[in-house]
């Protein structure tokens, strides 16, 4: 390759000082010649290497089933070796070339190594996306964080890049610029301490399984709630379902604390949690009439005949005295409005009967007594839940006064 190379540039200079144009002149000549032939050369291999190898892959692109190398065509991975082809041509013509131009031979010399360096970095960077894309459509990978890994080999490759550049620029060889790099690795430390950071945090996002690619987070330090569209090195990014964007700090990730939605998506039913307050005035018993009354309620009818049997019963049996109501048990409106509420949630359509359904009294606030609902929805998607839910709540409130219930609402101001 060498001697190919010194027949194709040599002729020119011997050629001009045999004319006797003079040492300096046949020199300069003979450059500006040999330059010529070489951005020829140069231009013409880059062609025949640009069609060769786009042509290649398209065709591999298209015969092939992965999409790999599709990829590698979209991201112009070929085009960029083209253009390697010829800077390495140049890098061993230039000391030939220029071989009575010591001077400029090397600063030439060193400017087309350190573009064939940043040009090796771009390809592998092409190939790397490729990658990454490649393994976002493998449904196994969809969701890992593969642009923080990217990112990490990235960072480490132009690190190598830089040393070697550096060390090209001041006639320093690689190992000891590797000891000096050593030295001032405390430096460096500092400068990419958030990208360490980030890169911890990623691994162990990873490792652990805290959250992947689709996944619904909240994380109300951030104002996050919506669906994780990005992860990588130093940042989550979050579209909110307000259409916005959060961008979290991927360390945030494992240093403070945030809610991941996917258990419940994966699970059988979307807990419903909600309570109304009933006004502790409104709860009495109820007497004979009343439940004579109240056995209309188809859902509670066949309950009530149960009920007040066994009740009679005992009453009877410990000669309660039943002139007052007090005396002995007795059913109370709440506890068979809370029966007649589990009776519907059991028959309602939407909810899932194999998770828990309860219709329950919580702890009594100044407020009145809490009647909470707790059960789980089939539906999880956000509209059709909120529906569910919505619908339960208006069948409770509308049958709240059947039961002589009130519900609490707070008085308004009076006025002065």
């Amino acid at each position: 390759m060498h001697k190919l190379v010194e027949k194709i540039f040599g002729w020119s200079y011997h050629l001009f000082k045999k004319w006797d144009f003079g040492e300096t002149l046949s020199a300069y000549i003979s450059l500006a010649i040999n330059i010529l032939v070489l951005a020829i050369l140069s231009y013409i291999i880059y062609l025949v290497f640009r069609y060769i190898l786009v042509r290649t892959l398209i065709v591999l692109a298209r015969k092939t089933k992965t999409k790999f190398d599709d990829l590698l065509v979209s991201n112009k991975t070929a085009k960029y070796i083209a253009h390697l082809i010829p800077l390495l041509f140049i890098y061993k013509c230039v000391p030939i070339i220029l071989e009575n131009f010591v001077y400029w031979e090397s600063i030439f010399g060193k400017l087309v190594g350190i573009y064939i360096v940043l040009l090796s970095l771009w390809i592998i960077k092409t190939i790397l996306h490729a990658f990454r894309d490649h393994l976002k459509f493998n449904p196994s990978f969809s969701d890992k964080p593969i642009d923080s890994y990217i990112q990490v080999i990235m960072i480490i490759l132009w690190i190598f890049g830089f040393i070697i550049i550096v060390s090209k620029i001041f006639d320093i060889s690689t190992g000891t610029m590797l000891g000096t790099f050593g030295a001032v690795s405390a430096i460096f430390l500092l400068i990419f301490r958030d990208t360490i950071l980030g890169f911890v945090a990623s691994v162990q996002v990873s490792l652990n399984d805290m959250v992947r690619i689709g996944d619904w987070i909240t994380f109300d330090k951030f104002g996050a709630d919506g669906d994780v569209i990005e992860i990588n090195l130093a940042t989550v990014k979050v579209r909110n379902f307000d259409n916005t964007t959060t961008t979290i700090p991927t360390y945030s990730m494992i240093s403070d604390s945030f809610r991941n939605w996917r258990g419940m998506l994966k699970s059988d039913g979307r807990r419903i949690k909600r309570h109304i307050l009933i006004k502790a005035k409104s709860i009495r018993f109820l007497t004979d009439s009343e439940l004579v009354e109240l056995k209309k309620i188809h859902l509670v009818s066949q309950y009530i005949e149960t009920k007040q049997v066994e009740i009679d019963k005992f009453n009877k049996n410990h000669q309660i005295d039943k002139s007052l109501l007090i005396n002995g048990r007795n059913m109370t409106n709440f506890g068979l409005f809370r029966k007649y509420i589990t009776q519907y949630l059991s028959q309602y359509p939407g909810l899932n009967k194999e998770m828990i359904l309860l219709c329950r009294q919580l702890q009594p606030t100044p407020q009145g007594i809490p009647l909470e609902i707790y059960t789980f929805s089939n539906d999880k998607r956000f509209e059709n839940y909120e529906y569910i839910m919505a619908d339960i709540f208006d069948h409770v409130f509308a049958s709240i006064g059947y039961f002589d219930l009130e519900v609490y609402e707070l008085a308004p101001d009076k006025e002065c």
